[in-house]
C-alpha cells in the first residue's frame, strides 16, 4: 500500500464527517415533510466516496448514481446549491427540477446523476472515449451499486473500455442489497470484481469500510488509466444503514435481520478512522471535536442559504429542455 500523507489522512477524515454529517441533517429534517423529494442515503457508505475522489483532479469527471451526497460533496461541490435542490428550489443544483437524485455540478466535474440503474456506467465511459480522443489527460469515475452490475449496459460498458482502453475507473459500492434483495439471492458469484477478468481488465475487491485501503486502491487505478493502461473495475464491500431510499432503517419493515446492521455500524469506517487517526497520534480528540463544530456550521449556513431562494415558476419547466 502507498504513503498516504497526514495531510491527505486529515481531508479523508473531513470528507467523511461532512458526508455523514449533511445526511444526518436530511435524515432529522426529513419529516417536517418540507423537502418532497425521495432520498437515498449513503450513511455508512463514506469512504468509498472519500477514498476514491480525494485521488481525482479538478477536471476529472465524476459520474454517480441516485445515491449520489457523497460523492459530490467528496468531489467539492457547493453545499448551498445541494440543499436548495433537495428543497426543490430555483438556485438548486439542478434548478429545482432534479431532487437528490439528479444532481450536478458541473464547475467540479459531477456531472448528471440518474436514477436509471446503471445508467452512468457508459456515460462516464462515453466521457472516456472523448478524453482519449481529445488527447486530455483528464479520467472518469463511474460510482454505481451491485444492482447495477446485473445490468447489460455494465457488462458492454466493461467491454468496450477494455477494448478501447479507455480512461475509466468503474467503482462498484457493493452493499449487499438491491433495492430489499440481498446479492446471495441474485448471483451465484459474489466478488463483483471477478467480472473483470472477462474483458481482459483489473478487477480489485476491497474492504470499503477501510478507507485507506479504498484510497490506495483507487490511488493505483488512477495511475494506471493516465498512464494509459485502460480501466479497472474496484468493488467496494460496504453497508448503508439506512434504507433503499428514505431516513429509516430496513430492519424496521423486516426488510434485513437487525444484527446485520447492528454488526456493521460496529464497523463504522468513520469511527473506525477516528480511532486509527487517534492511536496514531495524527490528530487529537479536541481537534476532531472542532473539526465538526466547523461542519456543523458550514451545514447550517447552508441549510440557511439554501432555503432563501425562491421555488421555480412554471415556465421554467420549459427551460434547458433539449
Amino acid at each position: 500500500m502507498r504513503r498516504i500523507s497526514k495531510t491527505a489522512k486529515l481531508k479523508l477524515l473531513r470528507t467523511m464527517v461532512r458526508i455523514r454529517r449533511f445526511e444526518e441533517k436530511i435524515v432529522s429534517v426529513y419529516g417536517v415533510q418540507d423537502m418532497k423529494t425521495p432520498v437515498h442515503l449513503s450513511i455508512g457508505q463514506e469512504a468509498v466516496a472519500a477514498g476514491v475522489c480525494v485521488n481525482l483532479e479538478p477536471e476529472d469527471y465524476v459520474f454517480s448514481t441516485h445515491r449520489n451526497h457523497g460523492h459530490l460533496l467528496a468531489k467539492g461541490a457547493a453545499m448551498a446549491p445541494l440543499v436548495a435542490e433537495l428543497y426543490g428550489r430555483a438556485s438548486g443544483c439542478s434548478k429545482g427540477k432534479g431532487g437528490s437524485m439528479h444532481m450536478l455540478d458541473t464547475a467540479v466535474c459531477c456531472m448528471g446523476t440518474s436514477a436509471i440503474v446503471g445508467g452512468v456506467i457508459p456515460l462516464a465511459a462515453g466521457a472516456a472515449l472523448a478524453s482519449l480522443m481529445r488527447r486530455e489527460n483528464r479520467i472518469s469515475v463511474s460510482f454505481f451499486g451491485d444492482g447495477a452490475s446485473e445490468e447489460g449496459l455494465f457488462h458492454e460498458a466493461l467491454n468496450f473500455a477494455a477494448l478501447k482502453k479507455l480512461p475509466v475507473i468503474f467503482v462498484c459500492e457493493n452493499n449487499g442489497y438491491a433495492t430489499n434483495s440481498p446479492l446471495r439471492a441474485r448471483q451465484p458469484q459474489p466478488d463483483i470484481a471477478a467480472h473483470a477478468r472477462g474483458y481482459g481488465l483489473a478487477g480489485v475487491t476491497i474492504d470499503g469500510n477501510d478507507v485507506l485501503a479504498v484510497c490506495a486502491a483507487a490511488a493505483s487505478a488512477i495511475a494506471g488509466a493516465r498512464a494509459g493502461m485502460g480501466p479497472t473495475l474496484l468493488e467496494c464491500k460496504t453497508y448503508r444503514w439506512k434504507g433503499h431510499v428514505g431516513p429509516d432503517c430496513d430492519y424496521l419493515k423486516g426488510c434485513r435481520p437487525r444484527e446485520e446492521l447492528d454488526a456493521w455500524i460496529k464497523r463504522c469506517p468513520v469511527e473506525s478512522f477516528k480511532r486509527f487517526l487517534l492511536h496514531g497520534g495524527i490528530i487529537a480528540a479536541p481537534a476532531i471535536d472542532a473539526m465538526i463544530r466547523e461542519i456543523d456550521a458550514e451545514i447550517s449556513e447552508a441549510w440557511a442559504e439554501g432555503l432563501t431562494d425562491k421555488m421555480p415558476v412554471p415556465g421554467d419547466l420549459y427551460k434547458d429542455v433539449y
